[in-house]
């Protein structure tokens, strides 16, 4: 048993096409995964290449060994096959320092030394602020700007507006993606607790993998156009995206890895076979 991908979709991938799976060690692979990992090894395997692996695994915090050891052994016992060696994206963390201090140079990007909560609650008041550094007053910014805190990057949208033309991203699934400047707001781009984020680091490991189709789900296509300003902010060529429709269980719900019950792992351990695993991923496509 295994997925079938439409035709058309199959004649945009090139001979040499580069793509990956890169899923996070934070919970054990759910369905959902499963049939993510089978859509970019179909596409991988149209373009003459085993997909990459990549373990996004900068959040410390939330990423456990045990889950790295579990993807393995679930790809594995799935026979989806994925190349070697495999990418550790905390492994790469030097290379968003070095993007945030470029950013930072050019003035692109800022330092927010406030928490969500203040921020919150600062924006439901009035305000003329352009960037959230300007909603705390002089002296406070600069007493957090001179103490240990270490700041969260954000986008200084106001600037980019002003040096970037209109973008537009290529999905082989969705069409031309025309990206709106004036609808992105001051994202962060580095946590401060990481230094980067989803955000920058998928860009700059995408890169330097070399990754020229990017195949994930389409919840994820909302964080199309941020990337597309840090590729461009940073001289990177743009890779093309396949963001698939993501599988539904039977109450027509997306697939999260807080349902351990559905967890590729516990299914496993429950005796289930790799095609009774296939069967059940099958039963929940049919729900698009």
């Amino acid at each position: 048993m295994t997925i079938t991908i439409a035709p058309e979709l199959i004649r945009q991938v090139k001979a040499g096409d580069i793509t990956r799976f890169a899923p996070s060690p934070s919970g054990f692979l759910h369905l959902g995964h499963c049939y993510s990992a089978m859509f970019t090894h179909h596409i991988a395997k149209a373009s003459g290449h085993d997909m990459l692996l990549r373990i996004d695994d900068i959040d410390s915090t939330r990423c456990k060994p045990h889950f790295v050891d579990a993807i393995f052994a679930d790809l594995d016992f799935l026979d989806i096959p994925y190349a070697r060696p495999v990418h550790y994206q905390s492994q790469r963390l030097n290379s968003s320092r070095d993007a945030i201090r470029y950013l930072h140079e050019q003035d692109m990007i800022y330092p927010c030394y406030l928490s969500r909560q203040e921020i919150s609650n600062l924006l439901s008041a009035p305000h003329d602020a352009a960037n959230t550094d300007q909603l705390i007053n002089p002296h406070e910014l600069e007493e957090r700007e001179n103490s240990d805190m270490e700041p969260a990057w954000r986008l200084r949208m106001d600037h980019i507006r002003q040096h970037l033309p209109m973008l537009t991203a290529h999905d082989l699934i969705h069409g031309q993606i025309d990206i709106d400047l004036d609808d992105i707001a001051d994202e962060v781009i580095a946590r401060r607790d990481i230094g980067s984020s989803y955000l920058l680091s998928t860009v700059l490991d995408d890169h330097h993998s070399g990754v020229t189709l990017v195949t994930r789900g389409d919840d994820l296509l909302h964080v199309v156009p941020v990337q597309r300003i840090l590729q461009e902010l940073l001289g990177l060529k743009p890779p093309r995206y396949a963001h698939h429709k993501l599988i539904l269980n039977a109450d027509g719900e997306r697939f999260a890895k807080r349902n351990n019950d559905l967890g590729i792992h516990h299914l496993r351990q429950q005796g289930m076979s790799k095609n009774d695993i296939l069967d059940m991923m099958t039963k929940c496509r049919d729900n698009l």
